[in-house]
């Protein structure tokens, strides 16, 4: 079991969080663990009728305010959205952020998902949990206790593969049974997208979709609401499932 209480979601936008693994955050919290959210992008595509810089800022605000609500910390890296790439100005942006945060658990984006954005902040992710501890990568300080934290990837979207269309299967389930009424209070926060899912995605009612998608989720584990992980077990992470120790 981790030493040090520390955990770090890093997605792409504001509300994948709240979406994706913001019940587990909160059992977290729950248990004492210092909590951040981090959005590589502000969400400036997210409006069709609203500017980039705009919505942008009340994305920023959106994001705050959920994090706020169960004592966590809202970081943005201010990467573009739809132009989110695997490059060295972005990957110096997340491993610092790393170095600042100092992560012992992280959660992060499948390889494959259903939009790029997903897929490259995954590859910044996995490049800054390894990297992040080594010291001449970053010229911030490095903290004493610096190392490779656990990594988990949250479910892609309706938890699919994308290419295969085939159901993901998790290595780790959560019971959010307990706190899945402050999880859908956080994904509120971000009221900005309903208008911008709706005419885009054709998609309403996007808190109940959360719920349904995690109601299915619980049901393979015997819960009433679940969240759903798979653990990354490449050479120098921790093979220890923490998440299954910790909540399960």
């Amino acid at each position: 079991m981790a030493e040090r209480k520390t955990a770090l979601a890093f997605l792409a936008h504001p509300d994948d969080a709240e979406i994706l693994c913001a019940g587990t955050l909160i059992r977290l919290r729950e248990l004492g663990w210092a909590v951040h959210i981090a959005t590589a992008t502000a969400g400036d595509c997210g409006s069709a009728t609203l500017p980039a810089d705009e919505i942008a800022a009340i994305r920023r605000q959106e994001g705050a305010k959920a994090a706020e609500l169960i004592g966590g910390t809202y970081h943005c890296l201010g990467e573009r959205d739809v132009n989110v790439i695997f490059n060295h100005e972005a990957n110096t942006k997340v491993i610092d952020l790393f170095r600042k945060v100092n992560p012992t658990l992280v959660f992060t984006h499948p390889r494959h998902d259903y939009m790029l954005d997903h897929e490259q902040v995954h590859l910044l992710a996995r490049s800054a949990a390894f990297s992040f501890a080594v010291p001449n990568a970053s010229s911030l300080p490095l903290p004493e206790d610096a190392h490779v934290p656990h990594l988990y990837y949250v479910d892609p979207i309706e938890g699919l593969d994308p290419y295969t269309g085939e159901p993901v299967t998790p290595t780790t389930v959560v019971d959010i049974s307990a706190v899945l009424d402050r999880k859908a209070e956080m994904l509120a926060c971000h009221a900005s997208q309903r208008e911008w899912l709706r005419s885009h995605h054709g998609m309403d009612e996007y808190i109940e979709a959360m719920k349904r998608h995690a109601a299915a989720r619980g049901r393979e584990r015997g819960f009433a609401a679940g969240e759903a992980f798979r653990q990354h077990l490449g050479h120098a992470f921790p093979h220890d499932d923490l998440l299954e120790s910790l909540l399960v």
